[in-house]
């Protein structure tokens, strides 16, 4: 079992920077690839950024490459999610996520824990 509590959400200008968190407990944090996805008012879940269990392999949607960059540090059990040049788009509830898959997947169907998500809102 493996607990993820996301952080840092909160209400920014169109523009702005935001840096999310998701620390994670339990069992051992590195053995898993860690994902981000997010979810808008009336939209399904979708996937945002993974990165493998080193670290060293990432993957993005299409929709925030360039602005979005995935990072992990795993002495402190922490992914993270640097948001860059907010739009209001970008407004969702941002999960993370931890999957048993070597590769940084963006199947939402191949994570099994997830966390209760932090709120992004962008303001034009």
């Amino acid at each position: 079992q493996v607990l993820l509590v996301e952080s840092g959400g909160g209400l920014v200008q169109a523009g702005d920077s935001l840096r999310l968190s998701c620390a994670a407990s339990g069992r051992t944090f590195r053995v898993y690839t860690m994902g981000w996805f997010r979810q808008a008012p009336g939209k399904e879940r979708e996937f945002v950024a993974a990165v493998t269990r080193s670290g060293t392999m990432t993957s993005y949607a299409a929709s925030v490459k360039g602005r979005f960059t995935i990072a992990r540090d795993n002495a402190k059990d922490t992914v993270y999610l640097q948001i860059n040049s907010l739009k209001p788009e970008d407004t969702a509830v941002y999960y993370c996520a931890a999957s048993s898959i070597s590769r940084a997947s963006s199947i939402r169907n191949e994570y099994e824990y997830w966390g209760q998500g932090t709120q992004v809102t962008v303001s034009s």
